[in-house]
């Protein structure tokens, strides 16, 4: 497995990690390989071609064992981003499940990512996906 599908298969793990695919866990994906190469650089063909292939080793092997699979073959940086893009797309739609956290953490350790930057990372998540609340209208003058 080269690099970009192993990236591309933590992402899609993390998406379908409990069987189900959600539209914000599908944009979320979406939007984590549209712009980054070497994805932005893909033809549609090539695109789908991956991403069926990922899909059918998926339903095969379970999203944990992909995610294992796949961390064998990244760098410490590109294990870094897709930690952090696994976490994105898992908060998507909404807070962290107890299973979520679950696999993030098996993930942290299968990534052999420092604490210190995965609670960062979910500290960040939680600021970057919560909820607003109404602003108060200001009473006229």
């Amino acid at each position: 497995m080269e690099p970009a599908t192993a990236f591309a298969s933590i992402a899609l793990a993390a998406v379908f990690w409990d069987g189900r695919l959600t539209m914000a866990g599908s944009r979320a994906l979406r939007h984590s390989l549209d712009y980054r190469q070497p994805f932005s650089s893909y033809d549609d063909a090539t695109m789908v071609g991956m991403m069926d292939g990922l899909v059918a080793t998926l339903r095969h092997k379970g999203a944990q064992h992909m995610m294992v699979e796949a961390a064998d073959v990244l760098q410490p940086s590109q294990r870094r981003t897709a930690f952090t893009v696994a976490a994105e797309i898992m908060r998507s739609d909404g807070v962290y499940q107890d299973d979520e956290l679950n696999i993030l953490s098996n993930l942290a350790g299968v990534l052999e990512l420092e604490d210190g930057f995965t609670t960062e990372v979910m500290r960040v998540m939680d600021a970057l996906h919560a909820d607003l609340t109404p602003a108060q209208k200001l009473s006229s003058l």
